[in-house]
């Protein structure tokens, strides 16, 4: 019978578990670079509404609001119907807000529209799933890191690349409102073609797909449970609601930055609209390699037996992440601004890989729940710093505050250290699969 990989064969597609690393990355893509398209194309947006400046925090609330719920409800489902029908059916529902938006012809249809695109934003839990459950304990966190951060580019490339597409839309002579509509379209589109190769192409574990051994009567590793019962495992772990917290801090950032910062360069250093979608494009696409290096760095430091290193490291990026995040603040130019983006933007990246390298060794009986209530940890905590910024009508205050935040956070991830029998359990299951 088929088991999990021990090893990650970067350019196979032979086997299902390569198959699932590299689909379920490419699916991650579309739906991150749908769930931000509209990001860089907000200063165009803002003045066809002629939005003000508490709709603009509105509409970047609503982008990240829903994704709480549809990522505490997407896990479970994972468990009970399998990644690979869970995944189809996000992209296939997902699909009609962001072509929807397209459509939108005042602030609150646009508002709605928004609202529901945060949808997409739950594949992050499926990826790690559908990783989690086909790699064993040594490559499990370069693998969720890996698949994450290549999925997570998608949003620097809607960044860089939906001001250029709204650009070539209006120079085949359409108007700058018809450009953006236009180009929104796209990413919609892209998500319908990936269901159809995502269920074409995929199976839900390493044995096959979760209805069939269910009905064979095989174990399956990571959805005995499903539905409420995951949830309710999940959601008993104190050490869930600690990463929950230390997720909202890194990954929260990281939305949250994606959603104002084209509009932070242009308003704040005078940038222009592709020059701003350049400079947070690339923060965006720093996740090519960030994310992937946390879980990588996160599996070598545990590969020393001590499952706990993958906790401190946590810790140490975390502190980076505030301390970053506190000069991009407070920089005085563009330039340095970026430097300092890049700069945070690399331990944040990093600190998402890493919290996921935990993820697979919290409660193996509930891996939907646990990763479906941290994954929205992520999306609280964007959330949070829509509303700081809100409360504070200042971009650089908010990030200030952010910074410090961030830096205490940090702590939730060393009381989250295991005790001394995990530790123990981790490292045999390490060396057997080494």
């Amino acid at each position: 019978m088929a088991s999990k990989a021990t090893s990650i064969k970067l350019f196979s597609i032979s086997t299902p578990q390569m198959r699932a690393f590299h689909l379920t990355w490419m699916a991650f893509f579309v739906c991150f670079f749908a769930w931000f398209a509209c990001a860089p194309l907000m200063p165009v947006i803002k003045g066809e509404f002629g939005l003000t400046p508490a709709q603009i925090a509105n509409i970047n609330i609503a982008a990240v609001a829903v994704t709480i719920i549809v990522r505490l409800i997407i896990g479970p489902l994972c468990d009970h119907f399998g990644p690979r029908k869970a995944y189809t059916g996000l992209l296939l529902l997902g699909s009609i807000p962001v072509i929807g938006v397209a459509f939108a012809q005042t602030y609150e249809s646009f508002l709605f529209f928004r609202l529901a695109i945060g949808a997409a934003g739950a594949s992050f839990v499926i990826t790690q799933y559908h990783t989690s459950v086909m790699f064993a304990p040594n490559v499990v966190g370069t693998a969720n890191a890996a698949a994450a951060g290549w999925g997570n580019a998608g949003g620097g490339a809607a960044q860089a690349a939906m001001p250029l597409l709204m650009a070539a839309m209006i120079m085949l002579g359409v108007s700058e409102g018809f450009g953006w509509r236009a180009a929104l379209i796209v990413p919609g589109i892209l998500m319908i073609i990936m269901a159809g190769v995502y269920y074409r192409y995929t199976q839900d574990c390493p044995q096959g797909n979760f209805k069939e051994l269910r009905a064979a009567g095989i174990t399956i590793d990571g959805g005995k449970k499903g539905g409420w019962d995951s949830f309710k495992l999940a959601a008993a772990n104190y050490r869930v609601w600690l990463l929950f917290i230390t997720y909202g801090a890194c990954f929260g950032i990281e939305i949250f930055i994606h959603n104002i910062a084209a509009t932070y360069y242009v308003d704040h250093f005078k940038l222009t609209l592709a020059q701003a979608g350049m400079a947070a494009g690339s923060f965006g696409l720093l996740a090519l390699f960030a994310r992937a290096l946390g879980g990588w760095v996160s599996d070598k430091f545990a590969a020393a037996g001590n499952l706990n290193n993958r906790v401190n490291l946590l810790f140490v990026l975390m502190l980076g992440e505030g301390a970053g995040l506190l000069m991009f603040a407070h920089a005085g130019n563009a330039t340095l601004a970026i430097c300092a983006m890049l700069f945070f933007g690399l331990f944040t990246h990093m600190a998402c890989g890493a919290t996921y390298a935990v993820v697979p060794f919290v409660d193996k009986r509930a891996l939907g729940g646990v990763a479906g209530i941290i994954g929205a940890g992520g999306n609280v905590g964007a959330v949070a710093a829509g509303f700081l910024m809100k409360g504070t009508g200042d971009v650089q205050q908010t990030l200030s505050i952010l910074g410090v935040l961030v830096g205490i956070s940090a702590l939730c991830a060393l009381a989250a250290r295991f005790s001394a029998a995990a530790v123990e359990e981790s490292a045999i299951a390490t060396k057997l699969a080494a």
